[in-house]
């Protein structure tokens, strides 16, 4: 019997809403080339403007990956391929889904095999990042203006601000991180996070201090320059490789959890 998460149904959604994105990309770059060329840029330019987005692009996509492996286990493969193409990022997305699942009883730890579940999931995903393209359009221009004049005050203002940015990412991370050791079923344990949760989360922290040091360290060296934007993606691989090497040579670990 066919998994409902990855049927052909589901599969023919995925290929026609990629096709589109695809497609909306290549009419604009298309459109872009043509005005560029016309109204004097040398193809040169072009290209290594071309070139340097495609460069620039790789370090999210890479994180984005990370976040479809990390849905696929309950979610399957599929709908976080489509919600991810379109617009997604692993601190709503992952936060949206377990809120969701919490409050029908299940958990991102397990897959997920109730249809209802599964639907209330991607509506809670994808309603929930329609509001940012509604709202953003009305309000962005004047929240840019007071925002960027508020913080470009003074060099003061302007460290103050990425202290902000950075306290409000931290926030939502350390949340997530709270609801998966208090756990969101009392009896059942393996909705809590355990040691391997644990294990994984040091680990992937650790290494991002390690390559974050390094980056800051030989920050004139090209290669680590170059590296930076990938270090968060890269700890979050090396995190999940830590979970497969343990999973293989200390198998035990994975059924503790905390009570």
């Amino acid at each position: 019997m066919t998994d409902f998460k990855t049927s052909p149904v589901m599969y023919g959604l995925a290929f026609a809403i990629i096709a589109f994105i695809v497609a909306q990309s290549l009419f604009f770059i298309i459109k872009s080339w043509k005005h560029g060329k016309k109204i004097g840029i040398k193809k040169e330019t072009l290209v290594s403007t071309v070139t340097s987005s495609i460069l620039f692009s790789v370090a999210p996509a890479i994180s984005i990956l990370a976040t479809v492996i990390v849905l696929a286990n309950a979610l399957g493969l599929v709908l976080p391929w489509i919600r991810l193409t379109v617009i997604g990022n692993l601190a709503y997305e992952t936060v949206a889904a377990e809120t969701a699942l919490s409050n029908l009883g299940g958990s991102l730890n397990q897959e997920i095999t109730d249809k209802i579940q599964f639907s209330t999931v991607t509506w809670a995903m994808t309603i929930g990042s329609t509001f940012p393209l509604m709202f953003l359009p009305l309000v962005c221009k004047k929240l840019q203006m007071k925002i960027g004049g508020a913080i470009n005050k003074s060099e003061k203002s302007s460290k103050l601000g990425d202290v902000v940015s950075a306290a409000a990412f931290i926030g939502i991370i350390s949340a997530f991180i709270a609801r998966a050791l208090a756990g969101t079923n009392k009896n059942d344990p393996t909705t809590n996070a355990g040691v391997m949760s644990l294990t994984v989360l040091i680990v992937a922290v650790v290494a991002m201090l390690v390559l974050s040091k390094l980056c800051a360290k030989f920050r004139e060296n090209a290669f680590w320059s170059r590296f930076e934007p990938f270090a968060m993606p890269v700890s979050m691989f090396i995190g999940m490789g830590s979970a497969v090497i343990l999973s293989r040579f200390l198998p035990d670990l994975a059924s503790i959890y905390w009570r």
